[in-house]
């Protein structure tokens, strides 16, 4: 049973981080995509991983170095490992085991008592009898191999729209990932069996969205918004306009007399909420004016507006 401080050559005082790094570095190494044609490769393999599995744990780490458990995570035994229990007892001598005398006075033939199966006494110590003798019991599953993470940078208008993701893996191969609905920054995606390779089979990957922020578009709840500028004309005598979407440039209507800071509303142009359907695109208008423009001073020479605009604020 090799010692797992050994198996990945590591210190007993190594950090989790040394821990990681050596057992990358070996895993790497004997992968068994890597050595299809040498079985002892595949096999060492298998003892590395558990060997992390058992430190990488720190419950089970701090069990192991208090000798509470062996190197493949099972109780050590207390008794017929070089410790005496006193006359009658167990047998703790170098031999390993039982001895039929230790149960003398108790009566039967065989060393047990009479009507007692000795059987019983060991399925009640380990767990199982038969064919597994002191090893018996359940066994535990291997392990599956560790998870991988990776983050995933998102445009605002791709999670908007769900737009299909390319994600290199670390084995070289990309893949393509349709994004959740409702998808928004920090949300994390888990893919089965795409991880580090284990004894019971892969990991999984976990991709984390970093939503990134736009030039133009702000998000709001489900919604986006946007600040468009128009020209004074274009407010004064309604027109149609183009604007940008998440999806594409859509014309807008702007009508006679528009003030800016009017918005308007293009339904189902935002984000995608969880239930699939779309949030709404609001679209704050800014009507811009020309600097040092002298027709227009010309023109607008001798007009007043007769409003008090400002008569709510009751200055």
């Amino acid at each position: 049973m090799a010692d797992p401080y050994s198996t990945l050559g590591v210190a007993r005082s190594a950090s989790e981080k040394d821990i990681k790094s050596a057992y990358r570095k070996l895993a790497k190494e004997l992968h068994p995509d890597r050595n299809k044609d040498n079985p002892k490769a595949t096999e060492r393999f298998s003892v590395v991983t558990n060997a992390y599995d058992l430190l990488s744990d720190k419950d089970k780490r701090a069990k192991f170095d208090r000798g509470e458990i062996d190197a493949d995570g099972n109780p050590s035994m207390g008794f017929g490992y070089g410790q005496t229990a006193g006359p009658g007892g167990f047998n703790g001598g170098a031999q390993r085991g039982f001895r039929t005398q230790d149960f003398e006075g108790f009566g039967g033939s065989g060393g047990g008592p009479e009507g007692v199966d000795i059987g019983d006494i060991f399925e009640g110590l380990f767990g199982g009898r038969g064919g597994g003798g002191m090893g018996g019991g359940r066994q535990r599953a291997a392990p599956k191999g560790a998870s991988v993470q990776y983050k995933l940078g998102v445009s605002l208008t791709d999670a908007a729209t769900r737009a299909t993701q390319r994600i290199t893996l670390a084995d070289g191969k990309t893949i393509d990932l349709k994004l959740p609905a409702g998808v928004e920054d920090g949300t994390q995606m888990r893919l089965a069996g795409k991880g580090e390779m284990g004894p019971g089979g892969a990991g999984d990957a976990i991709v984390t969205i970093q939503v990134q922020p736009h030039g133009w578009f702000r998000r709001d709840g489900d919604n986006l918004r946007l600040d468009l500028p128009v020209s004074l004309d274009e407010a004064v005598n309604g027109t149609k306009v183009r604007v940008p979407t998440a999806e594409g440039a859509v014309m807008l209507t702007l009508a006679p007399g528009t003030s800016s800071g009017k918005t308007l509303r293009l339904s189902g142009k935002g984000m995608t909420r969880k239930d699939g359907s779309r949030g709404d695109q609001l679209v704050a208008i800014e009507v811009q004016l020309p600097a040092d423009d002298e027709d227009l001073i010309k023109r607008l020479e001798g007009w007043h507006d007769p409003r008090n605009l400002r008569a709510k604020f009751g200055v």
